[in-house]
């Protein structure tokens, strides 16, 4: 009878996996009742690892190439299965292929703005699209923390994770970078390579190598990019308060023009950019004298507040507002109360 069970057993001479797509990046062999036979042929194609895995237990790693078992090629598993001599029969063993490719075009983005601290801004909250690429390096560190006894693991099985610590390292990495936001934002490519540097542990620790990462699209909240255009305006005229307010007049004229096209008669967008322009004549003035006057007689300077002090609390203010810390109106009394200072 035993004769005859060995007789109808199957017995395995060649072990390869033929990839048919993208998707695949583990895979077992499929043994059945099947056994391996003493001196089978593995062959390891390019881009390909092969892993022997006895009890749960990872032995021998087989890297490209064709590879005849023997117990000269298989020292780990020998030493498993307390082969003390050269083995003449067939032996059972769990037996994983790996895919190696580069998987490329994974994409990644923000749901939602993600706050990022900048050495410039403070906080400033970003949304950023881009693509990814990745590959296994280390079959044995993957097998044993990701994809484990599974018949098939797949590249849908992991790409939700790989996405949530790029958005995890996206932030620590650009605040531990030191580079200004605007520095970033303006060069893509020093954006994704910020992020890249602080992934790389994380996908090694997997088994895994970040191939590439690119940041296709970065954008501000509507408005944090408007508070950023009115930085951007102050640096066109090099903090100069009175260019400032020539700026602004000359933003808003256009739009008092096209409210007399529609029939308005411009009277309250006229009274508004008055009321604007001399707040801002008082404030350039006062900024002015904070500026060049040894010894400014300002209130603000005789209560020990500087008049940029005070410009930079309200844009502070402004901020917080934007973010929902004040609402409008415990923002307006805490503006007013500190424009008195200054006129």
């Amino acid at each position: 009878m035993a004769l005859i069970d060995f007789l109808k057993k199957q017995f395995i001479d060649v072990l390869e996996w033929l990839e048919d797509g993208d998707a695949v990046l583990a895979w077992r062999y499929p043994m059945a009742d099947q056994e391996i036979q003493n001196g089978a042929v593995l062959t390891v194609r390019e881009s390909q690892i092969a892993v022997f895995v006895n009890e749960g237990t990872v032995a021998d790693v087989f890297g490209p190439g064709r590879h005849k078992l023997t117990t000269q090629t298989l020292p780990l598993l020998t030493n498993l299965k307390n082969w003390d001599k050269l083995f003449a029969s067939p032996f059972k063993s769990d037996v994983y292929f790996f895919s190696t490719r580069q998987r490329l075009d994974q994409r990644w983005g923000t749901a939602q703005p993600v706050t990022l601290r900048d050495a410039e801004f403070g906080a400033v909250r970003v949304r950023a699209f881009g693509n990814f690429s990745f590959q296994i390096t280390d079959a044995k560190i993957f097998y044993t923390q990701i994809s484990g006894s599974r018949d098939v693991y797949t590249v849908a099985d992991i790409e939700g994770q790989l996405r949530g610590l790029l958005l995890q390292q996206m932030a620590s990495g650009v605040a531990a970078s030191g580079i200004a936001f605007l520095d970033l934002a303006a060069n893509q490519n020093a954006f994704a390579g910020v992020i890249a540097n602080a992934l790389a542990p994380s996908f090694e620790a997997l088994g895994l190598k970040l191939t590439g990462l690119t940041v296709q699209s970065l954008s501000l909240p509507d408005e944090l990019q408007k508070v950023l255009d009115q930085r951007i305006g102050m640096g066109m005229v090099g903090g100069d308060m009175s260019k400032f307010m020539q700026y602004q007049t000359a933003q808003a004229i256009p739009k008092l023009a096209e409210g007399a096209a529609n029939g308005n008669n411009g009277i309250g967008d006229a009274m508004g950019i008055g009321a604007g322009l001399t707040l801002g004549q008082v404030l350039a003035q006062n900024l002015q004298a904070g500026i060049t006057a040894p010894h400014p007689a300002a209130p603000a300077a005789a209560s020990g507040i500087k008049p940029d002090e005070i410009m930079a609390t309200i844009e502070k203010l402004h901020e917080l507002k934007i973010k929902g810390v004040l609402s409008e109106d415990e923002f307006e009394a805490k503006k007013a109360e500190l424009l008195k200072k200054l006129i």
